[in-house]
């Protein structure tokens, strides 16, 4: 599947064998930094590690940005892949104005809103939902961190982005959790890119779509893991590489669908 086809993939109908699994797909519009996110490089110069310090999480051995106290305490419900890649650039995501999505609202805290809105949906039936986190990378605060104009500066991660994740993501999980339906409910957290392991002259950084990090949660994906590395400043996959094909492969796998010929979902993410 080409790049620009997966980053509409919420706007496919799913049809096939029901295996009882839905997905929830958080598109994380504009790209966050796995440097500053959730493949941290504390010992690594500056201009690579950037300003946000690692916490520990409640899983021994994994360490994610203190700008995600929340997530912090729920590491256990989620795997990270921190060796996804890209041969090419991506192209902006952008809202697929489907059925099955849903974005943000005019109202307060409106991704939040989102998530609670797809865990409705699922609830109702909604096999596969999309989230995007954002309407557009423009004039506002997103994970776009170039640190110039119209973009954003990287301490929004800090002050507004990385909270905001942190809400709705861990509730999101927490909900799930509590009425039962995490096992069968597949969430997918992913931007279309990472960015330069070196932070830039504006104090941002820019599209990276060698390396990168998602998370998966629920859907018979084993929590508290970690899943491929980059290499020491977070430039390349130094083992196990993920492509997106084998993203697709592994959201296919996990919902039970059919799957492309040769497609190779990550079958170790699977409890």
């Amino acid at each position: 599947m080409l790049r620009r086809d997966f980053l509409q993939l919420g706007a496919l109908p799913f049809f096939g064998p029901e295996r009882g699994v839905n997905c929830i797909l958080l598109r994380l519009v504009g790209g966050p930094s796995h440097l500053d996110t959730w493949d941290m490089k504390p010992d690594a110069p500056r201009e690579i590690r950037g300003p946000f310090l690692p916490i520990r999480t409640n899983v021994p051995g994994i360490e994610i940005s203190e700008i995600f106290p929340r997530m912090a305490r729920h590491a256990d419900k989620y795997a990270l892949v921190r060796s996804v890649y890209s041969d090419a650039d991506a192209p902006p995501m952008h809202p697929c104005g489907t059925g099955a999505s849903t974005g943000p609202s005019a109202r307060p805290a409106p991704f939040e809103r989102s998530c609670v809105k797809a865990l409705q949906q699922v609830e109702s039936g909604t096999r596969f939902v999309t989230v995007d986190m954002f309407e557009t990378v423009f004039d506002e605060n997103t994970w776009d961190a170039h640190g110039w104009k119209p973009f954003s500066p990287l301490s929004c991660y800090r002050d507004t982005v990385g909270p905001m994740f942190d809400r709705a993501y861990s509730t999101l999980l927490e909900d799930l959790s509590q009425r039962g339906l995490l096992a069968t409910t597949l969430v997918v957290a992913m931007g279309e890119f990472g960015r330069t392991p070196k932070i830039n002259p504006s104090g941002g950084r820019d599209h990276w779509p060698r390396c990168w990090t998602i998370l998966m949660a629920g859907g018979g994906i084993k929590g508290g893991q970690i899943y491929g590395s980059s290499d020491r400043i977070g430039a390349e996959p130094r083992d196990n590489p993920v492509s997106l094909a084998m993203v697709e492969a592994t959201i296919s796998h996990a919902m039970g669908m059919p799957l492309d010929p040769g497609a190779q979902p990550i079958h170790q993410l699977f409890s």
